[in-house]
C-alpha cells in the first residue's frame, strides 16, 4: 500500500491574540495552534504546504501576527512545508501584509497562486473591510477565470476563508460567502478539484458547481452544530485538517487536537437579533 502523492495541512481560524489574552476569557488560542503544530512535527508528517485559511489573528494586532509567524514558520520548515497565508474577516490587511508577507502596508485584496508538486493552489481573499460575511469582486472573479483557463498538471485547489455553502448554524449561515452563484459560474468546467474554506468553526462538506467543498474545523474553538433548542453554543474544541492527494482522489480528514470547557452558551434568538442589527448597518 502506498501513501499519498501529496499532503497539505489546513490550519484555520487560529484567532491568535496578544500575549496573555484569552479569547472569550477562556481559550488560549496560541496554545491550541502550538498543540496542532506539535502534533504535526511529532508525526514528521510529510506536508508540502500549510494552508492558513483566515482569521489568523482575532483583531489584526501586529504582535499577534508575529506570534503566529514565530510558531508556524519554524514548524513548516521542520517538515519541509511551504506556508500559504489567507485573509479572513478578523484579519487586518495592512498588518497582514507587513507582518506575514514582509511587504509594505496595503489595503489591497490578497489573492495569490502557488504551485505545489504540480497542484495549483489558488488563494482568494473573500474578506471585505468592515464586514464579517464574505465577498468576491467582479475583478477577482475575472482574474480567477483567466487563471483557470489553462489547466494545471495535477489540477487546482481553490482556497478561501468564507464557505460558499449554507450552514445549519444560523449565525454562521448569516456570514457565509455572498453571491456564491457567481463563483460557481466561474468554476464550472474548470480543473478545480476541491474548494477549501474555514470561517464556520464547525467541520462540514458540500459541493459548488459539482466540485467538493471542505469547511475545515477551527483551531480556536468549535461551534456546536446540534446545540440545545434555542441556544448557540461553542466549546474549546480545536482541530486541523490534513488533505491528501491520492492520484485522482483528494481526501480531507479532520484531526482533533483538544477538548476543553464551554466558550459561550447564549440565546440563539437574542444573538441572531443582534447580528441582524449589525448587518443592517453594513
Amino acid at each position: 500500500m502506498t501513501g499519498p502523492d501529496l499532503t497539505l495541512v489546513q490550519l484555520s481560524d487560529p484567532h491568535i491574540l496578544p500575549d496573555g489574552v484569552l479569547m472569550h476569557d477562556v481559550v488560549d488560542t496560541t496554545a491550541h495552534l502550538a498543540a496542532a503544530l506539535d502534533t504535526i512535527e511529532a508525526a514528521a508528517l510529510p506536508a508540502s504546504a500549510f494552508l492558513l485559511t483566515g482569521d489568523l489573528t482575532d483583531n489584526g494586532d501586529p504582535a499577534a501576527y508575529r506570534r503566529l509567524r514565530g510558531l508556524v514558520e519554524p514548524a513548516a520548515a521542520s517538515v519541509g512545508a511551504e506556508v500559504v497565508y489567507v485573509m479572513g474577516n478578523h484579519d487586518d490587511r495592512a498588518a497582514f501584509h507587513t507582518e506575514l508577507l514582509g511587504t509594505a502596508p496595503s489595503t489591497a485584496e490578497h489573492d495569490t497562486v502557488v504551485t505545489i508538486g504540480g497542484l495549483r493552489v489558488v488563494v482568494l481573499d473573500t474578506s471585505e473591510p468592515g464586514r464579517h460575511d464574505g465577498h468576491l469582486s467582479t475583478g477577482q472573479l475575472d482574474r480567477l477565470a483567466a487563471e483557470l483557463a489553462e489547466p494545471a498538471e495535477r489540477g487546482s485547489v481553490l482556497v478561501c476563508h468564507h464557505p460558499p455553502l449554507r450552514s445549519p448554524v444560523p449565525s454562521v449561515d448569516l456570514l457565509r460567502l455572498r453571491n456564491a452563484e457567481n463563483l460557481a459560474a466561474v468554476l464550472t468546467g474548470t480543473d478545480v478539484r476541491l474548494v477549501v474554506t474555514g470561517h464556520a468553526h464547525h467541520t462540514g462538506a458540500g459541493a459548488l458547481a459539482g466540485i467538493p467543498v471542505w469547511v475545515g474545523p477551527a483551531l480556536a474553538y468549535g461551534v456546536a452544530p446540534v446545540p440545545p433548542r434555542g441556544r448557540l453554543r461553542a466549546a474549546a474544541d480545536s482541530a486541523f485538517t490534513r488533505i491528501d492527494v491520492f492520484g485522482d482522489q483528494i481526501v480531507a480528514t479532520a484531526v482533533p487536537v483538544s477538548r476543553a470547557t464551554t466558550v459561550y452558551d447564549v440565546s440563539s434568538a437574542e444573538r441572531l437579533r443582534y447580528m441582524r442589527e449589525v448587518i443592517a448597518t453594513w
